[in-house]
């Protein structure tokens, strides 16, 4: 098992380094924000309104309303990633993940827009009638030829397993920890009440899921975000010499203080950037599966709606969780957990909030809110694990890939936490990266389209206005020889 371990981490460390998916993670956001022009700043206040308050584009074809849409994606964002996964990047990255958490969430955003751009775009309805989309789907729509078949088939095949990772594993070894530190609640009993609860819900298939979240991820994240203002109220002088530490220590790394073992930039930028994608999931693509359902009139206004979800994601929730770890100050002085290499673990959540409301109190606020969370996003991602595998294998696969992942939950239950999450990460980042270069080669085409219908209509008052014509991209290799090597031959 440490041998297994040890691989499973030195895949993690590449995948995750400076070699490959966080340069391409922020090249691609780079590239759209500025083919965008600042689309996610200029036009965040409009796409707020769309999402939460007008909620749907009336008559617009779609299985669910851009709200449902909306608190499904958070459903499977809002997770473990916006309490254990920001304490984890913190408490081994030092304070100066929680900014490059930000920078993922900021530039996250265009990502988060063209992809869900194009789901909603490439959409298609399979042959039970239901609305299917994603990057599975216009991948292969969008870019001709075999490039974007094979892109296709490679996020379908990380797609289907990464649910298991990030939308399943992590969420249920969280919640079954939680659960047994907060009340002492054995772990396979929350396993088991767990997948029956899941079991119940993807019985309805995508119209279940949507009214589902959107009943209950509001109240979760109101409660969660009322909870944790109270604490930096009471913590509000420690607040500006925390946000101080985020911004220096992301330049310049964090010294050894109290248990906590000191942390380098690359670390920051690492933990920062791979909990960062965990939580908001930007430019990984799997938003893009459920935008496509959406009611939407046009691709650039539900586009702009699941923008908003990183925003809401990483900007509030996440913020919360960092700076109520730092202004506290439990990332330096919690107990040290050898199961990650002697640094200190998720449990810094816990520990902030037992520090300010209560032992009983604090422990029993976190563990609620991390299995709502927790639940929500398993809900989200099964869906999307779901649609990954119908593309490979057919609407067939549809059943088995729910009972499946239903049954693999009394599993994680009792699974190495540690190990989980390497292999979450190591998932993650290769579902992104077909996803990410797709974004890279239809840029173009997104900034064009989204310039000519804001220029219609900027406010996103109307919703009458006609989608684009599908088009496709030819980007193939080919070789041409020099007329030194013809004559050779």
């Amino acid at each position: 098992m440490e041998l297994f371990n040890s691989i499973v981490g030195t895949i993690d460390d590449f995948v995750w380094s400076v070699w490959l998916l966080i340069p391409l993670l922020t090249v691609t956001g780079l590239v759209l924000t500025i083919r965008l022009r600042g689309l996610q700043f200029v036009k965040l206040w409009p796409a707020l309104k769309l999402g939460l308050f007008k909620r749907r584009d009336p008559g617009a074809a779609g299985d669910i309303s851009q709200y449902q849409a909306l608190t499904t994606a958070l459903a499977a964002t809002v997770g473990t990633g916006n309490i254990v996964g920001v304490a984890t990047a913190i408490g081994i990255g030092g304070p100066g993940a929680l900014f490059w958490m930000w920078v993922t969430g900021l530039l996250g955003m265009a990502s988060k827009y063209a992809e869900a751009f194009l789901g909603s775009k490439y959409r298609e309805t399979d042959s039970r009638g239901e609305v299917v989309g994603g990057p599975q789907v216009y991948l292969q729509k969008a870019i001709a030829g075999p490039v974007g078949k094979t892109l296709a088939i490679l996020f379908a095949v990380f797609g289907a397993f990464a649910a298991f990772g990030i939308g399943n594993g992590t969420q249920v070894k969280s919640m079954v920890e939680n659960m047994e530190n907060a009340f002492g609640v054995d772990p396979m009993i929350t396993g088991v009440i767990v997948m029956i609860l899941v079991g119940l819900t993807l019985i309805g298939g995508i119209k279940s899921i949507g009214k589902v979240t959107a009943a209950f991820v509001p109240f979760m994240i109101v409660v969660y975000v009322v909870a944790g203002a109270v604490i930096l109220a009471l913590n509000v002088q420690a607040i500006p010499h925390a946000i101080g530490l985020v911004f220096t220590d992301a330049f310049t790394g964090t010294d050894k203080v109290g248990n906590f073992l000191g942390a380098t930039v690359g670390l920051a930028i690492q933990k920062g950037m791979a909990r960062g994608i965990f939580s908001n999931e930007s430019g990984m693509g799997s938003a893009a599966i459920v935008a496509a359902a959406a009611q939407s009139s046009h691709p650039v206004r539900q586009g702009l709606v699941s923008m908003t979800q990183t925003f809401i994601d990483t900007i509030i929730v996440v913020s919360f969780t960092g700076l109520v770890i730092l202004s506290t100050g439990v990332w330096q002085n919690a107990p040290i957990d050898p199961a990650t290499d002697g640094r200190l673990d998720g449990n810094l959540t816990l520990e902030a909030f037992a520090q300010v409301i209560g032992e009983n109190l604090g422990p029993a606020i976190v563990a609620i809110c991390v299995v709502f969370f927790a639940l929500s996003t398993v809900i989200g991602w099964s869906y999307y694990g779901e649609r990954c595998a119908v593309r490979l294998f057919g609407i067939n696969a549809q059943l088995p890939y729910r009972v499946i992942f239903t049954a693999l939950i009394v599993v994680w239950a009792r699974f190495q936490a540690e190990t989980i999450w390497q292999i979450a990460d190591i998932l993650n980042g290769l579902m992104a990266l077909p996803n990410l270069i797709g974004l890279l080669i239809l840029s173009g085409m997104i900034a064009r389209e989204t310039k000519a219908y804001l220029a219609s209509d900027p406010d996103l008052t109307k919703n009458n206005v006609e989608p684009g014509p599908l088009t496709a991209i030819a980007f193939k290799f080919s070789w041409v020889p020099s007329e030194e090597r013809v004559s050779r031959r």
